[in-house]
């Protein structure tokens, strides 16, 4: 058994069950993921990845099973509640206040505890919005407003970071950047869930992948294996 395998999850998702009204979303979801790890969410569209995000969050009305984080128990917690045990996220649509600069936006949310970035460290990840400090953040290109999003919870101080398709409709250049800010983060000991389409930007960051479909995880590949599980991970994903 590995080291990483024998250790206790910093953060647990057993049998999570969530709901839209009547709809009933995840079907018992389980992963874990470990302190320091970078693990994605893969699936087609609809199979459950955001809500399962949201449901972590605690942004569901309705959810049931278990989200254990450092051990404990955040089901019935409010998403304010959640957010002050340390747990950030960057929900797709980013979420840029438009009448708010982009400092201002930077500064808005709460710091929740140590070890978040600084405004200096933030740019120093993304040159782009230190150029752009007194534009409306959304006449930002979305790039930069991606950039932004992420930046704002990176000052604070929560270390698991649930990254909702950071890379959608970004231009390439701006994907390598939002994959080298990741590994920079990795590398500073962050932990984050990361749900992607674009497979070969998760797979370039990952060291695990959990596939999920119709609402459950079906499957767990470690990137090492990548290479040899390619014919299943086409069945799975179409890549």
């Amino acid at each position: 058994m590995s080291d990483r395998t024998a250790a206790t999850p910093l953060l647990s998702v057993s049998d999570l069950h969530a709901w839209y009204g009547e709809s009933h979303v995840l079907h018992g979801m389980r992963f874990d993921v470990h302190a320091g790890e970078v693990v994605t969410l893969l699936g087609r569209n609809g199979a459950g990845k955001t809500t399962t995000l949201k449901s972590i969050m605690g942004v569901m009305a309705r959810r049931t099973g278990s989200v254990r984080l450092r051990g404990e128990e955040l089901i019935g917690l409010s998403s304010r509640h959640v957010a002050r045990r340390g747990i950030a996220w960057c929900p797709e649509e980013r979420g840029i206040f438009a009448s708010l600069d982009v400092r201002e936006n930077l500064l808005l949310p709460p710091v929740v505890g140590e070890g978040g970035l600084t405004v200096e460290q933030i740019f120093d990840l993304f040159p782009n919005l230190r150029e752009r400090l007194h534009s409306q953040g959304t006449k930002l290109s979305g790039g930069e407003q991606q950039m932004l999003a992420i930046g704002r919870i990176l000052r604070t101080g929560a270390r698991v970071l649930l990254l909702d398709e950071p890379t959608e409709g970004l231009a390439p250049v701006i994907v390598q950047q939002i994959g080298a800010m990741i590994h920079r983060l990795k590398a500073l000991g962050f932990t984050i869930v990361l749900v992607e389409q674009n497979f070969h930007a998760a797979a370039s960051v990952a060291d695990r992948h959990y596939i999920v479909e119709q609402g459950r995880v079906v499957d767990q590949i470690d990137n090492s294996q990548l290479g040899n599980s390619m014919d299943k991970l086409h069945r799975y994903l179409g890549v």
